[in-house]
């Protein structure tokens, strides 16, 4: 766009100006006053190539494709599909590689805000091949703002740039843009984050959609970041957000927090294998209401095992209206079509239409079957009579049993556990602080991923009788809130949770919320939760956080006293409201996490998984035992313990910071504080 490089050029020197009579005060920069030095470019800020042509195909003739937005009208089903006839030519790069920069000292930019997902329709199929192609570096699974970022710390990283800064959308913390901060900002001359705002409103000047994004700032100084978050944001009187930060200085990590390295948690076997995303349909025409099921000639009571219950996180929140899928997983389209006809049509004229123009073959090649019909989560809950469900977004972090057979949708992940004493663990405070640190967000929705909240999460030992604690109070809170659903049509989980949120704040309810709280017996459901936190805090030996816990919970000083623990002291001043005791409580529990994550990683390495369901995930039994042995240096493996006889504490401070160093250095495994 000439025009952008053009503006690009004019507010580089607007800032020069205003820098020149900042720091020299009235005295005139020298004439010309605009001059050119060619650093603002207009190009490719990412891929070079020498010339752009047409696809051919082995008959000469150029190659398209559907151009991904014009539709048409079906004559079976009277929805939109899409157009054949819109076609747009299939280009070919010749010799791409990556754009190169002009020299200079900053970079700063605002590089478009396009996923991942959405690269291949809005910049063609042949940029997108061979823009990847160029970049081996950075994952294909990557937004189009990461290749910037990647550029960007490669020429700090080599001394070429002092700094950089980027607007990017906030899903620069999720684990699939992670990977490149990761990348840059750990070993070896590695990055460190100066500058970041990790979640930001922002307007998009294409469509003027309210999106979210992140600021950050790159370079090598060795000194602590400064870590702004949005605390509160409200509209102003020209319709721009008005936003209050809050301030935090420290080593900022690659998912863009300060504080507990959780991002540097190491994924653990034990976890492995149970917990996966739902199915990704990959198209509208596989999920099917009671009344068209019963116009196929079913009968609801009787259904046929490719007719499944199926929900996606909506509904799974809102109580939405019940709906099925058909799910031809395991058949061949002949042997769906002569098993059920109906169903097979049905898929022939609501699926196919779409499924034809897929970019990937299989999907177009299978087009009767779910876009990702995730076969490991159906081994995963064979023999189970129920699993484990949570939204992979939503406003408030929910677990919940539902019987199978069921067909969960991929905005839905699926832990495979019946025992309700880990939906207890997952449903506790001490997970949720967990999931909203080691989680991504979506707009301004907390994100919840197997690979980040679930996998590294170190879930307590078996205690005995603590566990049937635990285990009761997850049973109960599961019932309590089918029940009262089941009552009240019309009562969802956010509602129900909503109203739980302002009952531990201490904000007035309205008379809606009052309806909510009568329908949904709130104040029982707040009852078994903070019951549920406590138990869980015992289950782990954390029994001196109760009083933060109970604080954090919403109960005051007086209640929290009556306690029978011992009061965990923070080293800061004690909180004075509930949100101070919530930050406090977070950062204490995320220390205590991220050590025993790195305590359960070396078990793991020295052979000893703590299987969270061992019929399945180890059924030969080949657990190591459970006294682990230490590698001497000399090939020899033997059994050892720490020392338990402390050492005498010094009295001068460089004598106590060397002791410190020397005991941790000394220790065989992660020491607590």
């Amino acid at each position: 766009n000439p025009r952008a490089a053009a503006i690009a050029e004019l507010v580089l020197w607007i800032g020069y100006l205003q820098w020149h009579f900042r720091t020299r005060g009235h005295v005139l920069p020298s004439q010309p006053v605009l001059k050119n030095f060619k650093n603002i470019e207009c190009r490719d800020a990412v891929l070079a190539c020498d010339r752009v042509e047409p696809l051919l195909d082995d008959s000469g003739q150029p190659v398209t494709r559907w151009d991904g937005v014009t539709t048409k009208t079906h004559p079976v089903t009277g929805e939109q599909v899409p157009d054949d006839s819109a076609r747009v030519q299939v280009e070919r790069y010749i010799n791409p590689r990556p754009a190169e920069w002009p020299a200079a000292d900053f970079v700063v930019g605002n590089p478009p805000f396009i996923g991942n997902k959405r690269m291949r329709i809005a910049l063609g199929d042949g940029y997108v091949e061979s823009l990847r192609g160029a970049w081996p570096d950075v994952p294909e699974t990557s937004d189009f703002v990461m290749y910037w970022w990647h550029k960007a710390a490669t020429l700090t990283r080599a001394g070429h740039l002092r700094a950089f800064g980027l607007i990017t959308t906030n899903s620069l913390r999720q684990t699939f843009n992670r990977q490149v901060t990761e990348f840059h900002t750990t070993g070896k001359n590695s990055l460190r984050l100066r500058f970041v705002i990790p979640d930001h409103p922002w307007v998009d000047s294409a469509d003027g959609a309210d999106v979210r994004i992140a600021m950050s700032v790159g370079d090598l100084r060795e000194t602590d970041g400064v870590l702004h978050e949005v605390i509160d944001e409200r509209d102003g009187d020209e319709g721009e957000a008005q936003v209050t930060l809050s301030t935090r200085r420290g080593l900022i990590h690659p998912d863009l927090t300060a504080g507990p390295n959780v991002s540097a948690a190491q994924r653990l076997q034990a976890s492995s294998g149970i917990c996966f995303q739902g199915m990704n349909l990959v198209g509208k025409g596989f999920r099917v209401t009671p009344d068209e099921v019963r116009d196929m000639g079913y009968d609801l009571s009787v259904l046929p095992d490719v007719i499944k219950l199926h929900f996606n996180a909506r509904d799974f929140m809102q109580s939405g209206e019940a709906i099925y899928v058909i799910d031809f997983f395991g058949y061949t389209a002949d042997e769906a079509r002569a098993a059920h006809p109906a169903l097979y049509q049905r898929l022939v004229d609501r699926v196919k239409p779409e499924r034809d123009h897929n970019n990937r073959e299989s999907r177009r090649r299978n087009w009767w079957l779910f876009g990702e019909p995730v076969g490991k989560l159906r081994r995963a809950w064979q023999g189970l009579p129920r699993i484990i469900l949570t939204p992979e977004t939503s406003k408030h972090r929910v677990f919940a049993f539902v019987d199978l057979p069921f067909c969960p949708d991929h905005s839905i992940y699926a832990v495979c556990i019946g025992d309700a004493y880990w939906l207890g663990i997952l449903s506790s405070a001490v997970h949720l602080h967990w999931a909203d640190a080691a989680g991504s967000t979506l707009e301004d929705r907390p994100r919840w991923r197997n690979l980040t909240c679930f996998n590294p999460f170190p879930f307590p030992l078996s205690s005995g009788v603590q566990d049937d604690r635990i285990r009761d109070l997850a049973e109960q809170l599961d019932a309590h809130r089918k029940r009262q659903q089941a009552a009240h049509p019309e009562l969802t989980l956010t509602g129900m949770y909503n109203v739980l949120e302002k009952l531990r704040t201490g904000e007035a309810l309205t008379e809606k919320e009052k309806v909510i709280h009568e329908q949904g017996i709130v104040s029982v459901l707040r009852q078994l939760h903070d019951e549920l936190d406590l138990a869980v805090l015992e289950a782990y030996g954390w029994s001196d956080l109760a009083p933060l816990m109970h604080a954090a919970n919403g109960h005051g000083a007086a209640a929290a006293a009556g306690l029978k623990a011992t009061p965990y002291v923070p080293s800061a001043a004690a909180p004075s409201g509930v949100s101070d005791a919530r930050q406090a409580l977070d950062e204490e529990l995320l220390e205590r996490l991220v050590a025993l994550n790195a305590e359960r990683a070396a078990e793991e390495a020295r052979g000893l998984i703590r299987w969270l369901r061992p019929e399945f995930q180890n059924p030969a039994g080949t657990t190591a035992p459970t006294q682990a042995g230490l590698d001497t240096g000399d090939g020899e493996v033997t059994e050892q313990k720490v020392a338990a006889k402390k050492q005498a504490w010094p009295k001068d401070l460089t004598a106590q910071v060397r002791a410190v160093s020397a005991a941790l250095a000394a220790s065989p495994v992660p020491r607590a504080a």
